[in-house]
């Protein structure tokens, strides 16, 4: 298993319009990428973050080859289609997650 976290920090200007997306679009376009076998989007609750808000999303795969084809193709698709809605004022950062061990 291998698992990649996507965080979109989104400008307070924008949150409205974020949580809209949230609930519309954005929950079909996770549902119809191909590579995930499992994911959760979550809320991010931080003291540290003072402007704005931040928005996780795990997305968990069976392989590294599928990860790999998850980041060369969807993952610039997601991007895309974000900086066409949102411009600059959500944010996305990628991290990928090499889990030691898990219960999941």
């Amino acid at each position: 298993m291998t698992v990649v976290s996507l965080t979109f920090h989104t400008l307070n200007h924008r949150q409205e319009e974020w949580e809209n997306y949230l609930h519309t679009e954005f929950p079909q376009m996770i549902e119809n990428l191909f590579d995930v076998d499992k994911y959760m989007l979550a809320d991010v609750e931080s003291e540290m973050i003072a402007e704005g808000k931040n928005t996780n999303l795990l997305l968990f795969f069976d392989s590294v080859d599928r990860r790999d084809d998850f980041l060369g193709i969807e993952l610039k698709n997601i991007s895309e289609r974000l900086e066409q809605k949102f411009g600059e004022d959500v944010m996305l950062f990628r991290t990928l997650l090499h889990p030691r061990n898990s219960r999941i």
